[in-house]
């Protein structure tokens, strides 16, 4: 557990870490990057660098946290990967109804294995389901996620890699739109982002701007995160609404 800079959770949760590429928005891993860095540093939870590894022993971290939290699971992992066994996936569900004064955010990209997960189990109340669409590749996630009962749909496209063309966003409540960062990031034309956000605003989604990254609207590389936040001069980080 730690508290987090991502701007949309306030905790992680990893009793998962490390993963595998499956799609484009995998090439520059900020995850895998990280895990490295802190192997560097002497990190024992990342002795194994970024091979998926299970931990056990940070599987009651929540029940441990007597204030609510939204609890970001897995910032370090896929929980959805094709190795992480579903009695494991069962235990860190078991630890979520447990405690349950906190809101899980749970997102993959492995959107066709979740909705296996979830085909023969209910997904707890305080559990937000979200898939990520970095390219008009992986619209099908969607719809993967749109057939599982959640009480909050959401989609990361971050990093957005393209334009994604017409989005059907039935039965999705949030989406979170973003850019690279890093020394090899790749840039975000702005024309993707105000496609998402009027989509968002005509289907009745909320809407978050995460940050350009490392490019800026402008079509400039800089050393650091480039004109943060603003979109058309405006900050526009919606939450979904709870009924």
């Amino acid at each position: 557990m730690k508290t987090t800079k991502i701007e949309w959770t306030d905790k992680t949760w990893n009793p998962v870490t490390g993963c595998t590429k499956i799609s484009s928005g995998c090439a520059n891993c900020y995850a895998e990057i990280m895990a490295h860095r802190l192997y560097a540093m002497g990190v024992d939870k990342y002795a194994n660098k970024f091979k998926l590894t299970i931990h056990n022993d940070v599987l009651d971290e929540p029940i441990k946290w007597k204030k609510p939290h939204i609890v970001f699971v897995c910032s370090m992992a896929d929980l959805f990967h094709d190795t992480v066994p579903f009695d494991y996936i069962d235990k860190v569900f078991n630890v979520i109804r447990q405690a349950s004064h906190h809101r899980y955010q749970i997102l993959t990209k492995r959107a066709n294995r979740m909705a296996e997960y979830f085909s023969n189990r209910e997904t707890p109340e305080n559990v937000w389901l979200g898939v990520t669409v970095e390219t008009s590749m992986e619209l099908s996630r969607i719809d993967a996620l749109r057939d599982i009962r959640a009480t909050i749909r959401f989609l990361s496209c971050e990093p957005l890699l393209e334009d994604l063309g017409l989005i059907d966003l039935t039965g999705i409540d949030w989406v979170i739109v973003g850019g690279e960062s890093g020394v090899k990031a790749r840039p975000m034309n702005p024309e993707w982002v105000r496609s998402i956000l009027n989509q968002a605003n005509e289907q009745g989604a909320a809407f978050f701007f995460k940050q350009w990254g490392t490019w800026g609207s402008d079509g400039v590389k800089r050393n650091k995160k480039a004109n943060g936040k603003v979109l058309d001069g405006r900050i526009i980080q919606m939450m979904p609404q709870l009924a």
